[in-house]
């Protein structure tokens, strides 16, 4: 059995920055910042992946907000969007963050 080759060091970061941010974890990726930084990663593309996160994050709490109100009956009006979507979902159902980052 060959060994597979290691992730480079900036994506396993990159990973680690997007899934903090996605899942509210309390450090905030902040270590994985700094070493995105120190590696000279540019920062339109960390920009980017936090772009993307934040919005699989505000897009995930909004379907289990959805998911609630109708197992539980609520009839209340729609809650104003944090993030506009202006495109239709793609086949994976995701739809492109406010700055038009493909999330899938």
């Amino acid at each position: 059995m060959s060994e597979q080759p290691q992730l480079h060091s900036s994506i396993v970061a990159l990973v680690s920055l997007a899934a903090g941010i996605a899942a509210k974890h309390p450090d905030m990726g902040l270590c994985q910042l700094g070493r995105l930084r120190e590696m000279g990663l540019p920062q339109h593309q960390i920009d980017a992946v936090i772009e993307i996160a934040r919005h699989i994050r505000d897009e995930a709490a909004q379907k289990l907000d959805a998911a609630f109100d109708e197992k539980a009956g609520a009839v209340a009006a729609p809650k104003p969007s944090l993030f506009n979507i202006v495109e239709e979902p793609s086949e994976c159902g995701c739809t492109p963050t406010p700055g038009g980052q493909s999330c899938c």
